[in-house]
């Protein structure tokens, strides 16, 4: 069986957002991580709770990216919802970090 491509380039998941079939962007950092540095469109579901609210607040038939600081913590969501049956399910390389100095410079480094 084919499995998709574990992570997505930044410059890939811009040009797909805010359009039809966008992707659902699940940011598994921290709230005191969210707070400092608001991932766009993104629901968050820090990592830890990723198990038990994945089933209750997303589709495993939808489209999703995991995003995360710099992208470790989203390939482990990435890997936990696969596990849980959600097939498109991809990390975004580099995480917000790489989002911010590659595709929008008002997502806050820290």
């Amino acid at each position: 069986m084919h499995q998709e491509p574990v992570e997505v380039v930044p410059v890939e998941l811009q040009s797909r957002l805010g359009r039809p079939g966008a992707p659902v962007i699940v940011d598994v950092r921290e709230a005191w991580e969210v707070a400092l540095a608001p991932f766009p469109h993104a629901v968050h579901i820090p990592l830890g709770e990723l198990t038990t609210r994945a089933a209750g607040e997303l589709s495993p038939d939808a489209e999703t990216v995991v995003v995360c600081h710099h992208g470790v913590r989203s390939l482990q969501g990435t890997r936990v919802l696969r596990s849980l049956g959600f097939r498109a399910v991809r990390s975004l390389r580099g995480g917000a970090d790489l989002w911010s100095r590659t595709v929008d410079p008002s997502v806050a480094r820290y």
